[in-house]
């Protein structure tokens, strides 16, 4: 079966004919549907007063994402926390770290950044021993996270500001699609929240991201495409590789049957 209809599970684009999604869809022939399988939902302020976190007492914050980043300087202002400029700030990534200037201004602040992985960033961190960490975290954060703070002893508090709430895909039974896209491992955990009986059958599955592969094995679930890859750094590009191999592949096949059919109906005229 050819690949024509694909669910990605991500809000649709506000600008949908810039999406590199909107170019894999023109250039393929496909239809492409987006909805997001869960959504994210920030802590309130009395919640997370009753973990008696003092966001003052801690000289240097944590950031694994950008979402991080929305809820530490929401819960900030909701409690009417007035972070100094002396605080410092420890971003997994380039791309997190300069997403800070959205609150604060860049270049007036101490800002560390490293190079995508949470591992890499603890070689930073362990410069700065002395400091305490604040982490800002979902309920659903990696357990190695904590884990390689306390291996390294370094001081630190984990902070969960919001959580990761499966959407109601009730509406989506009974809808077929060739091939689905995961971003998280939540997105694989509502899909079989809202239908545990799920079966995948022919249908193709893609994931971004290692720990959403993993979701998506440990669900038992078979997975036909992973991003990043060296070759294939974004998802779309992935896809678009697999997509053209799989339906060339899958045209072979319907031409051989057209033949070999052809061919039977031919012996059958001569006999």
């Amino acid at each position: 079966m050819k690949i024509k209809k694909i669910l990605v599970s991500q809000p649709q684009p506000l600008d949908q004919e810039k999406s590199p999604y909107f170019e894999l869809a023109e250039k393929n022939n496909l239809k492409v549907d987006f909805r997001p399988f869960s959504y994210v939902e920030g802590v309130s302020v009395k919640e997370f007063r009753q973990n008696r976190i003092d966001i003052l007492s801690h000289s240097g914050v944590i950031f694994t994402s950008k979402t991080a980043i929305d809820h530490f300087f929401r819960i900030c202002e909701e409690m009417r926390v007035s972070v100094p400029d002396t605080m410092k700030y420890f971003c997994q990534s380039e791309s997190t770290a300069f997403y800070l200037q959205k609150y604060i201004v860049y270049r007036k602040r101490k800002i560390f950044f490293g190079k995508g992985t949470f591992p890499e960033l603890i070689d930073i961190l362990l410069k700065h021993k002395e400091e305490k960490f604040l982490v800002p975290l979902s309920d659903q954060h990696k357990p190695e996270i904590p884990k390689l703070l306390e291996k390294n002893k370094l001081k630190f508090t984990k902070a969960v500001l919001y959580r990761n709430v499966y959407s109601d895909l009730s509406d989506l039974a009974g809808i077929k699609y060739d091939l689905m896209v995961f971003y998280s491992p939540s997105c694989v955990k509502s899909l079989l929240q809202n239908f545990p009986d799920f079966k995948q059958d022919d249908i193709k599955i893609a994931s971004f991201g290692t720990s959403t592969a993993k979701a998506v094995k440990d669900a038992g679930l078979k997975l036909d495409v992973q991003a990043p890859m060296p070759q294939f750094p974004s998802m779309t590009m992935a896809l678009e590789h697999f997509i053209k191999e799989h339906n060339k592949n899958e045209a072979k096949g319907e031409n051989k049957t057209i033949k070999n059919s052809e061919t039977k109906a031919e012996e059958s005229k001569v006999k």
